[in-house]
């Protein structure tokens, strides 16, 4: 079910939005259909927070997006999984008839995401994103959310067991693509952080 509030976060209403919403519904398991969700409300709320200016759709799509290409459909065996779920969210917007332009930034969004820290005034969807992701996936910088947004986020959006599930597609794409940013972070320690996760903790 689209949610279109949680804790005075609103997401966006808009037909691409809701078929955003729909595509990752259809093709992702609840665990990583409910972590898209959230990793939109974590990142419009950090926005809000702070006063971040950005394109709600824009962030909304490239959040509902971001690991689509993790689920089988989807999974590519040569590109690193934040590569080809660019491609796919480019493929999704040149059908909801978003100029070349906006197609080309929900790409790059997608794709920052495992990237190196970008700053809010350089591009503030990927820098609310990042932030997100990284919160709701390892836990990284929770203390910077209102706890009692988060409580209301974990109530409306469950976690559904996704820290296992997620471990599982992370380790999968580390062992098959030994290159990409995934495998760079579990050569890091990324599954302890993911196992960590005290949103885990939170939820019970």
């Amino acid at each position: 079910m689209f949610i279109a509030e949680v804790g005075g976060v609103e997401a966006p209403d808009t037909a691409t939005a809701r078929a955003a919403y729909g595509v990752c519904a259809e093709y992702a398991e609840i665990g990583l259909r409910n972590h898209s969700v959230r990793s939109y409300f974590w990142a419009a709320s950090v926005g809000a927070a702070r006063g971040i200016g950005f394109d709600a759709e824009l962030l909304y799509v490239a959040a509902l997006l971001h690991d689509l290409s993790l689920t089988a459909p989807f999974d590519s065996h040569t590109l690193a999984f934040e590569e080809a779920g660019a491609q796919l969210a480019r493929v999704f917007a040149a059908g909801a008839g978003w100029a070349e332009s906006r197609r080309d930034r929900l790409a790059e969004i997608i794709v920052l995401h495992m990237r190196d820290a970008v700053p809010a005034e350089v591009d503030p969807e990927s820098h609310l994103l990042q932030i997100a992701v990284g919160a709701d996936v390892s836990g990284r910088a929770l203390d910077s959310f209102d706890p009692d947004f988060a409580a209301a986020l974990l109530t409306a959006v469950p976690r559904a067991g996704f820290a296992p599930a997620f471990l599982h597609a992370a380790r999968d794409q580390a062992a098959r693509k030994p290159t990409s940013a995934a495998a760079e972070l579990m050569r890091s320690g990324w599954a302890e952080r993911i196992s960590g996760n005290p949103l885990d903790r939170l939820e019970r």
